[in-house]
């Protein structure tokens, strides 16, 4: 709810923080249309406060305004989930942070002549990090689609990776975009480079799941929420425009 003030762009730039080319830039993209006085003037009243903001909250996402566009416009976007989302990030977020600079405090002791800091500690606050951000953004759907001990323990797999383990499935998510982005300039789910990155999908997901648990179905069901869950597609449709759906269906062909 706003407080139902009218603003000029002036104190729109003033009031967000956000400089008045910029506002110009959101309000020729139509990405936050500002109203026109009879002067002609632009001015901003609740609706226009309500989405800048929204706008805002998603660049922080790091998420290109052409996506952020697109999810506004989603007749089925709703205002209140999204800001619970962004809630949920900012928390998993700043829990992120707090183990960095616990990592950080560590090391420095360890350079400093305290107790030498672990191999494994090292790494730690990395992993620890991406845990909880995937269970604070994704958690109760992953958890109600998949239960809790298959979810607790592709966390247990997750804090137990070493490091070259873990770099592992960092290269492994870069070769999947490449292999997608090269697909979908064919066009073709059912191509080469498509099904390159539905194999590359696959030894992701696998460095994650529990041993054994990997199934065709799953695979499947996994990329079909990357499309139904707007905060999985929106995560690859900052890659390209239909990223989410190509990648489902080049899945979908993958596991025929």
């Amino acid at each position: 709810m706003t407080d139902g003030r009218t603003y000029t762009v002036h104190e729109m730039a003033e009031l967000s923080g956000c400089t008045v080319r910029a506002l110009h830039h959101y309000d020729e993209l139509g990405l936050v249309r500002a109203q026109r006085a009879e002067n002609g003037y632009r001015l901003y009243g609740p609706e226009e406060v309500d989405r800048l903001q929204q706008v805002l909250l998603y660049r922080e996402a790091d998420l290109a305004l052409a996506d952020i566009k697109r999810l506004l416009d989603d007749p089925s976007f709703d205002a209140r989930d999204a800001l619970a989302g962004h809630l949920r990030e900012l928390r998993s977020r700043r829990e992120r942070l707090d183990g960095l600079i616990a990592s950080v405090e560590k090391t420095l002791a360890s350079m400093e002549g305290s107790e030498p800091m672990k191999d494994e500690e090292k790494f730690e606050a990395f992993k620890q990090g991406l845990v909880d951000e995937n269970e604070q953004r994704y958690g109760k759907e992953v958890r109600e689609r998949w239960g809790d001990e298959a979810v607790d323990a592709s966390n247990a797999k997750m804090m137990g990776m070493s490091e070259k383990e873990y770099r592992r499935t960092q290269e492994l998510e870069s070769q999947i975009k490449e292999a997608l982005l090269a697909g979908m300039a064919v066009g073709d789910p059912a191509g080469v480079d498509a099904q390159r990155a539905a194999d590359l999908h696959r030894q992701w997901l696998c460095a994650f799941w529990k041993d054994g648990t990997y199934s065709k179905q799953a695979h499947a069901g996994m990329a079909e929420m990357y499309v139904a869950d707007e905060r999985f597609k929106a995560y690859y449709e900052a890659w390209a425009p239909g990223a989410a759906e190509f990648l489902r269906d080049a899945v979908k062909a993958y596991c025929a």
